[in-house]
């Protein structure tokens, strides 16, 4: 089965309402295409779950989607370097979930292996218990946090063949081979899409059984090219 898409076609299967996991960390790989067709088809009323809501400084990554007003919920574990999100939240039109970030990825870890939740310390005796099962297991006490799924998720790989398996580069793998898992329906945005042939299996970080379309992305010198400005522009990373 060829699952080779476009990223129009395949953003368009998204209806207003939506709950979408988004991979990447603070704008590294991050499926910046597949975010900018959702931006531009305008859907509404969105649940955003993504580990780190923007790089920092906004206006890259997410930062559009709640400039927009198109996101009604966020679910993550850092939302400061987000000016967009933090301005939605401030005037009452976002709904904000946070959870430490291990225990974020390993919610969405569960999900996407079927389990129910996990038990964690983290958060113990702080507000995070608040309103959450506590469990004792050998005289230590746990939190029971449920686990974390949505209707699609948007993952950003470097090479992807046409039955979908998917392969990342370096740390731009960071939650997204787990984010592959936890949505019903998977896009995998790719720098190249390869032959069959191409891609390794010891290189494969997502098997083709959690993608459902593979999208062409930015090629790779342009991703570089991208990210080099955006971290110039916000002066943190001087690179010539």
């Amino acid at each position: 089965m060829n699952k080779v898409s476009t990223i129009a076609e395949e953003i368009k299967k998204i209806p207003d309402g939506a709950s979408i996991i988004i991979g990447g960390f603070a704008g590294v790989g991050s499926p910046l295409k597949c975010i900018e067709e959702l931006v531009r088809q305008g859907q509404k009323d969105l649940t955003i779950l993504s580990e780190v809501s923007t790089m920092p400084g906004g206006n890259f990554d997410l930062a559009p989607l709640f400039k927009n007003g198109q996101v009604k919920k966020f679910i993550g574990a850092h939302i400061g370097t987000s000016p967009e999100l933090l301005e939605q939240y401030a005037k009452g039109n976002l709904e904000v979930e946070l959870y430490p970030m291990g225990t974020w990825i390993e919610k969405l870890r569960a999900g996407g292996a079927g389990l129910g939740g996990i038990l964690t310390p983290t958060g113990v005796g702080t507000l995070i218990e608040e309103g959450k099962q506590k469990i004792n297991l050998d005289g230590k006490d746990y939190l029971l946090e449920t686990a974390l799924t949505a209707d699609f998720a948007i993952i950003k790989g470097y090479q992807g063949d046409p039955i979908g398996n998917i392969s990342y580069r370096g740390v731009s793998i960071n939650c997204n081979k787990v984010a592959a898992t936890a949505g019903k329906y998977t896009i995998a945005e790719v720098n190249e899409i390869v032959e069959m042939d191409v891609i390794e299996p010891i290189r494969v970080g997502t098997p083709s059984v959690f993608v459902n379309a593979v999208v062409q992305g930015n090629p790779l010198d342009v991703q570089h090219k991208i990210y080099n400005e955006q971290w110039n522009s916000i002066g943190i990373l001087k690179h010539k």
